[in-house]
């Protein structure tokens, strides 16, 4: 045990009083706080010989808390603070300017989210044009950061986000001559900056940077807190268009709450009213956007100052029938809660008392099939992994670490929301076959999150399969080799088809199951579904001023969530 011990110790030399390019050491505080823990850690080599096991761990572990101390430094709790103030800043200035009754205007807010942008922009530039060009600024990389299907699904959000800015633009140009010209310029500055942003983070994403570190972590908390305020303002403005409510009647939906809101300003050209419409549908993608920046620059920050040791890559690939009957099942509950949606949307906007009650009929059961087979299929996975007996992962991972915070986190939302809708019509006493299947909807809801959220983080935290470990292997190895002949490197390839398990294809088919259940739950919310106004029972119990903030405060995070779960459940299916 000591031998090992005292190799640790080597390895926490060699990594503390690893030079810079120049062969010099900044005289910060966070340096001489490493010089006096590395001192701390020679002392520790004189220790007594450790007898046993759980001695040995002891020790190792405090080695491990003095390196951890050591790598930190004072720079993230600086940076910390620097985000924290922020958001708190950009929190109080969404929230006021979300009353129409408040000096602070949806004005103030956008100048200082042009700050922020501005701020963020030249960040960005100053890293990729001075910081990342200096010499071994890079050395390691994060493998696990940043997957290339994450960076496809922010390119993809952050196009669709471009289209929206463009509409704004367009729409916001026809009130120039009665309205601020900032609400132009806006969109304008967040244009840029998504271009700006969106090659960043394809670029740097895995990065573990050593140079500049105490500057590059404040800059990418900036870039943390500029995503979240954006994020917060997004879900903040469609929340006010889908619940704005000069008058309640409780009679009516909130849909007709919206037409009763009237401008005083008139726009000077025809398109106005389709530019607005567009816009508001891209919402949901832009919100998206948003959150996978934030969570691609947390990752970043955690990884400033690391050193990754290179386990190399496993090299996976994506084969779609590896699980055809979930993926069949899956894309015919997608076709078929899109046409629920779509009839959903039409006839809940009707005048007619009767059609509604048949919407939300529609939409309830419709949900409630979706939920209970989401269930279903979770349980077989977890009874599959059960009976898995790989060990679990013991590697320091940010970003898997990021992957269950957010997972967990996010679901808090829907929990909140189904809860408080359980509570409302389970004291109504559930009367009438409505708010049965209200009641119904959202107790399976709440077991399918409990269920995910197991699955999902069980199989995040197992090791691969075997064959996949000695394809990892068979990797490395070929990149260890320079010369090798064509003939070679085809009989050894670099992922070799094997036949599956069993259990790897139960997996597989319960996760494209559950990914594009997940799709399907994330659309109808996203887009406009909102039973939680429709149907009045929770409104007349908590008043609609309390409920409409428990929905509003809640279901971003729900919707955040299933797309989250998406994401994750991609990875899982790719590993398995």
């Amino acid at each position: 045990m000591r031998t090992v011990a005292q190799k640790m110790l080597r390895t926490c030399n060699e990594l503390f009083t690893r030079k810079t390019p120049n062969d010099e050491t900044e005289a910060h505080p966070s340096n001489v706080e490493t010089a006096a823990h590395m001192e701390n850690i020679q002392h520790l080599d004189n220790v007594p010989r450790l007898h046993n096991t759980e001695a040995a761990r002891d020790y190792v572990r405090h080695v491990e808390a003095v390196a951890e101390r050591a790598h930190h430094g004072g720079g993230w709790l600086l940076s910390g603070i620097f985000c924290i103030n922020i958001l708190i800043l950009g929190c109080a200035l969404v929230s006021s300017s979300a009353f129409k009754s408040v000096a602070v205007t949806a004005a103030h807010k956008q100048i200082f989210l042009i700050v922020l942008l501005l701020a963020t922009m030249l960040w960005m530039l100053f890293y990729t044009f001075f910081t990342f060009r200096r010499n071994k600024a890079v050395m390691t990389e994060d493998s696990h950061a940043g997957p290339v299907w994450l960076r496809g699904g922010l390119v993809l959000f952050g196009l669709l986000s471009l289209l929206m800015d463009v509409f704004k633009i367009g729409n916001y140009v026809g009130y120039l001559r009665c309205d601020s010209a900032v609400k132009v310029a806006f969109p304008a500055v967040q244009a840029v900056f998504l271009i700006i942003q969106t090659y960043f983070l394809w670029i740097h994403a895995k990065d573990c940077v050593q140079l500049h570190t105490n500057v590059t972590r404040c800059g990418l908390t900036l870039t943390l807190s500029t995503n979240l305020v954006v994020w917060m303002s997004a879900v903040t403005e469609e929340s006010l268009h889908q619940t704005d409510t000069p008058y309640v009647n409780m009679s009516a939906p909130h849909r007709m709450y919206r037409a009763a809101s009237v401008s005083k300003c008139n726009c000077s050209h025809s398109a106005c009213s389709t530019f607005e419409e567009a816009f508001y549908y891209l919402y949901p993608f832009n919100i998206e956007y948003s959150l996978f920046a934030s969570a691609m620059a947390y990752v970043m920050w955690k990884n400033v100052g690391r050193l990754v040791e290179d386990h190399g890559r496993r090299h996976v690939v994506f084969r779609p029938k590896e699980a055809r009957l979930g993926s069949v099942s899956g894309l015919l509950l997608v076709v078929v809660g899109l046409v629920t949606f779509i009839v959903y949307e039409v006839e809940i906007a009707q005048e007619d008392r009767g059609k509604q009650s048949r919407a939300l009929l529609v939409h309830f059961v419709m949900n409630i099939v979706i939920v209970s087979l989401m269930c279903v299929f979770t349980v077989v996975g977890c009874v599959v992994y059960r009976l898995d007996r790989r060990e679990h992962v013991s590697e320091k991972n940010p970003s898997r670490s990021l992957d269950v915070q957010l997972l967990v986190g996010a679901s808090m939302g829907q929990f909140i929301i189904s809860y408080f809708s359980i509570v409302a019509t389970a004291a109504d006493g559930a009367r009438g076959y409505l708010n049965a299947l209200n009641l119904a909807w959202g107790t399976v809801m709440v077991v399918q999150l409990g269920l995910q959220n197991y699955f999902i983080i069980e199989v995040l935290h197992r090791e691969p399969f075997r064959s996949m470990q000695e394809a990892a292997r068979h990797s490395n190895a070929h990149a260890e080799v320079s010369v090798v002949t064509e003939v070679h490197r085809s009989s050894c390839p670099l992922t070799p088809v094997t036949r599956l398990s069993w259990k790897r294809r139960v997996l597989k088919e319960v996760c494209a199951f559950l990914l594009l259940a997940n799709v399907i739950l994330w659309i109808m919310p996203a887009f406009g579904a909102r039973p939680q106004f429709d149907h009045s029972v929770e409104i007349k119990f908590y008043k609609f001023t309390m409920w409409a903030a428990i929905v509003n405060i809640g279901l971003p995070f729900g919707i955040f969530y299933r797309m989250h779960a998406v994401a994750s459940l991609f990875e899982v299916y790719l590993i398995t």
